[in-house]
């Protein structure tokens, strides 16, 4: 039993000077994670939340005063350029439209009379002028024979009374022909008064229907058959007979944080995805940016706004879909992610490995140090702790500044300052922050996964 004891107190110092000699051994070491640098395609992508929107809508108001008789769609309904979808009590202008075209048909036939007598009145005209030749032929041979003294001065009267006589008659058929003429013309303009008033009775009618001025879908119809409507301003209540959306272009209407917008430009990419259709992506491109700031609270403008006080803004960026599709309606809760700055293959780092570190200073954890001559804060720089050999094989973690470019989700381009393969420190966030240049490291042998490797 004691050489049992004896056996076992041996093996618990042997454990206890193997801990203590490895304990010493890393004793002065931090335990950090590391990654290497590779190249990697790159993109930097701003995200906003909003609602599917038709790029054109109309809304149907109310033309005539009267009750809605009929109602050929319903909230939903797509519609063709062109076709009924609404139509108003309209046994007045009906009316009015056969009344007056019932007077139309009377206003022409008045005009074939005047036509007619205009006719007979130029018929009696080419007969008093044949009359009025022969009876020139006999005044002339009257008056030749009355001066060779061959005709009675009675019978010479009576030649010249029958010659006067058929002047005077022609002058009577071209004042008759002019008289019918004046008729008929008359009556053409009473006609085309006529017309005139029909084609307003027309309108009138025509303004009790409602026609589709594009093809779309019906958004909304607030008026049901037996309502009365008026003609009114624009969205007034009872004015109002529904509202078309043309979805042959569809937008997707979102709010980018302030602090994005000056990213975004017209033609950017975009990808939106919508709620109600899990799963779809549509592609699309900026076609609006706003210019005016939208308060996060409220969604009023900032220029109608009279509050002054300060709060989170966003603006309002318009993408509209490539290849839309039919199951879009509008009113549809959508995110887009616009892709304001794209780089393949650059060299990248992740995120979270950037630190700021002050040369004045090794420790790049004890944030803004005075520098020694000037007094001044010293000016921190932007880098990565790089894994580095000393002389005698220990790992180091040597500070090198960086500069950076396009930003992703999860990591930066490095644009200066690394180069692809260098192994850097890229965590633990608490013991990255208080690391110092040059401090002894070791690899943290406990495998965790990065953003940018899950990302990846």
């Amino acid at each position: 039993m004691k050489k049992i004891l004896l056996i076992v107190l041996a093996i618990l110092v042997v454990a206890g000077l193997v801990t203590f000699m490895v304990i010493k051994q890393q004793s002065g070491y931090t335990k950090v994670l590391t990654a290497k640098l590779v190249r990697q395609d790159l993109a930097t992508i701003v995200s906003g939340t909003g609602q599917i929107k038709p790029k054109t809508y109309v809304n149907l108001g109310a033309t005539a005063m009267g009750r809605v008789t009929h109602l050929y769609v319903k909230e939903g309904d797509k519609v063709k350029k062109g076709e009924t979808v609404a139509s108003i009590e309209n046994v007045q202008q009906e009316a009015s439209v056969a009344g007056q075209q019932a007077a139309i048909s009377a206003a022409k036939t008045d005009i074939a009379s005047y036509v007619a007598a205009e006719k007979t009145a130029e018929a009696n005209l080419e007969h008093a002028k044949a009359d009025l030749e022969q009876k020139k032929l006999d005044w002339d041979r009257a008056q030749g024979l009355y001066k060779a003294g061959i005709m009675a001065k009675q019978d010479y009267d009576a030649k010249k009374a029958a010659y006067d006589t058929d002047m005077a008659s022609v002058s009577q058929a071209v004042a008759q022909l002019n008289q019918a003429k004046a008729q008929t013309d008359s009556q053409r303009g009473h006609m085309q008064t006529q017309q005139a008033t029909l084609r307003a009775n027309e309108d009138l009618l025509n303004r009790t229907i409602a026609i589709a001025p594009f093809d779309g879908i019906v958004t909304n119809e607030p008026i049901r058959e037996g309502e009365t409507v008026v003609e009114g301003i624009q969205n007034a209540q009872g004015s109002t007979l529904m509202t078309l959306a043309d979805m042959s272009v569809i937008t997707a209407e979102v709010k980018v944080d302030e602090t994005d917008i000056v990213n975004i430009k017209a033609g950017q990419p975009a990808d939106v995805t919508v709620d109600a259709l899990p799963g779809k992506v549509f592609k699309g491109h900026v076609t609006l940016v706003g210019d005016q700031a939208i308060l996060r609270s409220t969604g009023i403008a900032t220029s109608q706004s009279t509050t002054g006080t300060e709060e989170a803004k966003d603006f309002k960026v318009v993408i509209t879909l490539d290849s839309p599709s039919d199951d879009l309606r509008p009113g549809l809760s959508t995110t887009a992610k616009i892709t304001t700055a794209q780089k393949p293959s650059v060299l990248a780092l992740p995120i979270q490995a950037l630190t700021m570190h002050s040369p004045e200073t090794p420790n790049a954890g004890s944030g803004k140090v005075e520098a020694a001559t000037s007094g001044k804060p010293a000016k921190e720089q932007q880098g990565v702790y790089v894994i580095d050999k000393d002389a005698h094989g220990k790992l180091r973690a040597k500070f090198v500044p960086v500069t950076t470019g396009i930003t992703g989700a999860t990591d930066i381009e490095v644009l200066t300052g690394l180069q692809q393969g260098q192994e850097i420190v890229t965590g633990p966030y608490k013991t990255l922050r208080g690391l110092k240049d040059g401090a002894l490291v070791k690899r943290d042998t406990v495998k965790v996964v990065l953003p940018s490797q899950a990302s990846s």
